[in-house]
C-alpha cells in the first residue's frame, strides 16, 4: 500500500476495527459498537494546540461509560485513530498496521470502559 493512499489505510483500519469488535467478548461488545470510531489522519492543529502530541495513534474523547449517555456530556464519546501515525509507526507495512490498529482501538476503548493507564498496561495495550 502507497505511503500516502490516506483512504486506503482509513479502509484497513475500519476493517480491522470491525474485526476487532467481532472478536471481543460478548458481555462488552454491546458497549463496543455503542462508540463511534473515527478515522482521521493526524491530530488537527487545533488538537495540537490543546496539548494533543501530534504523532499520537489514538484518542478517546468524550465522557467515560457509563457516564456518556448522560444529559450535559461535554462532548459526545468517541475513539479516533490517527491513520498516517499508525502508517508511520507500522513502516507502512500492512500486517503491522493492522495489529497497531488492533492495539490502539482496544486500549482507547479500554479508556471509554473506564481504565487507566496502568490497569492497559496490566493487559499489554499500552
Amino acid at each position: 500500500m502507497k505511503r500516502n493512499s490516506r483512504q486506503s489505510w482509513s479502509r484497513l483500519a475500519e476493517k480491522e476495527v470491525e474485526r476487532t469488535i467481532r472478536r471481543i467478548p460478548s458481555e462488552v461488545r454491546e458497549r463496543a459498537t455503542a462508540i463511534p470510531v473515527t478515522c482521521v489522519p493526524r491530530p488537527t492543529l487545533a488538537m495540537q494546540r490543546d496539548g494533543v502530541d501530534p504523532d499520537l495513534l489514538g484518542l478517546f474523547v468524550g465522557e467515560a461509560f457509563p457516564l456518556a449517555d448522560a444529559p450535559g456530556a461535554a462532548l459526545p464519546a468517541q475513539i479516533l485513530l490517527f491513520v498516517e501515525n499508525l502508517a508511520d509507526y507500522a513502516g507502512f507495512d500492512k500486517p503491522t498496521f493492522c495489529e497497531e490498529v488492533r492495539t490502539t482501538y482496544l486500549h482507547e476503548l479500554g479508556h471509554y470502559l473506564g481504565l487507566d493507564e496502568a490497569a492497559l498496561a496490566q493487559r499489554d495495550l499500552d
